[in-house]
């Protein structure tokens, strides 16, 4: 492939916003590009639904898979190999091109991060901080050990038992007391000392390490790639509400990081909205609505689940969307790299004939059919188009449809 080119897609909201949908957009017009995670772990979730009704959940593969796209984890994503294997049989049997390659810097969960996460959030009772459940945060916080600390090149140590017991004896035990959590039910016990779990991880560890190549980041540069960013810019760890975010930066950021090493010097970032404003879990949000009463929201993908409860919905404050792309953009490009930002607002086939909106700090009715215009004159950016570039014409669902 002989042109270098880079495009981002970046969360606008608290997730759900259409990342998926974008990237197999983009994919679908760049033939061969390669798909890179950027942030996050398999705590994400974006549907993508091929005009074939083909329909899948990734989590770690790039949502361009269905389109042909191999996918590259790179240094900032989190894998997790205890679901990686199934995922990767089911983008495979679905015609998805299912060649991952990973940096090898990258972190890796493991059942003990798991466990830890979601001892400390039922512990948390109504105090949640509205965490998924998958022991990425504790991926994180356990990889600032180096002790404890597992990435993709260690899954191919001769003595990864070893250090897995190291892991459930000395570093479990700390960080639950750190957390809070002195006393363990017997349950709770029960599955921290089982050894058929840990096993099993071994297993798929090994499953993981087979499927998965070793590729560092900065060879990304001789072809388009597209940076797929997971979760929102509302969940930022540096931008949203503590302690109700996740531990990455959802935005720009991190695209421009890999950039620089990889030997591009802008990127072309598509931010990603629906036409009103979803969460899951804990935290604030502005103008929250028990329901919609102004759009017939379809959503598969968002069940009610144990540890994020029911989907939350809120009216778009454009304001607020304004002022988050700002942010990003400012910390992105201060990173050294150009960003060329468009918007693409998604689900506008669910609203009524008027929808809601926040503007300059007031609520406001307008025609949906407006919605877009308002979007773009409210942050100053152009729309992306079916061409692929930033003009003032919305793209609402490309050439297949997605929810997250």
């Amino acid at each position: 492939m002989g042109t270098k080119r880079a495009f981002g897609v970046v969360g606008a909201g608290y997730g759900d916003e259409g990342k998926g949908l974008i990237t197999d957009y983009l994919a679908s017009l760049n033939g061969g590009a390669t798909v890179v995670r950027t942030n996050g772990g398999a705590q994400a979730g974006h549907t993508v639904v091929t005009p074939g009704g083909v329909r899948h959940v990734f989590h770690h593969v790039g949502s361009g898979a269905l389109a042909g796209s191999p996918t590259h984890l790179s240094r900032f994503f989190v894998s997790h190999p205890m679901l990686f294997r199934g995922e990767i049989a089911d983008v495979a049997s679905k015609g998805g091109n299912a060649s991952v390659s990973a940096d090898p810097r990258g972190l890796v969960t493991t059942p003990y991060d798991m466990m830890i996460n979601q001892i400390a959030e039922r512990a948390r009772s109504g105090g949640r901080h509205g965490s998924c459940g998958l022991g990425f945060g504790e991926t994180i916080e356990r990889g600032l050990r180096p002790e404890y600390a597992l990435t993709i090149t260690d899954l191919r140590r001769d003595d990864m038992r070893e250090l897995l017991l190291r892991i459930r004896e000395e570093w479990v035990p700390v960080r639950l007391r750190a957390l809070g959590v002195a006393v363990l039910d017997p349950e709770d016990r029960a599955l921290l000392g089982n050894d058929a779990i840990l096993g099993r991880y071994l297993s798929d560890v090994e499953a993981f390490a087979d499927a998965v190549s070793l590729r560092n980041d900065a060879s990304l540069g001789r072809g388009v790639v597209i940076f797929e960013g997971a979760q929102g810019l509302m969940l930022d760890q540096d931008f949203g509400a503590f302690p109700h975010v996740t531990r990455s930066n959802t935005g720009a950021l991190n695209m421009a990081a890999v950039a620089r090493e990889a030997g591009f010097d802008r990127i072309e970032v598509v931010y990603a909205t629906r036409s009103y404003v979803t969460r899951h879990g804990a935290g604030p949000l502005a103008h929250e609505m028990e329901r919609l009463d102004f759009a017939d929201v379809v959503d598969p993908t968002n069940v009610p689940n144990e540890w994020q409860g029911t989907i939350r919905f809120a009216p778009l404050d454009l304001d607020i969307l304004r002022d988050a792309i700002r942010h990003d953009i400012s910390r992105a490009t201060g990173a050294g790299v150009a960003i060329v930002p468009s918007i693409s607002v998604s689900c506008l086939d669910q609203l009524h004939e008027l929808c809601k909106v926040h503007v300059s700090g007031k609520p406001r009715t307008i025609p949906s059919a407006l919605l877009g215009e308002a979007v773009t004159e409210a942050t100053g950016i152009g729309r992306l188009t079916e061409a692929g570039g930033p003009t003032r014409t919305t793209v609402e669902a490309g050439r297949r449809k997605a929810a997250a």
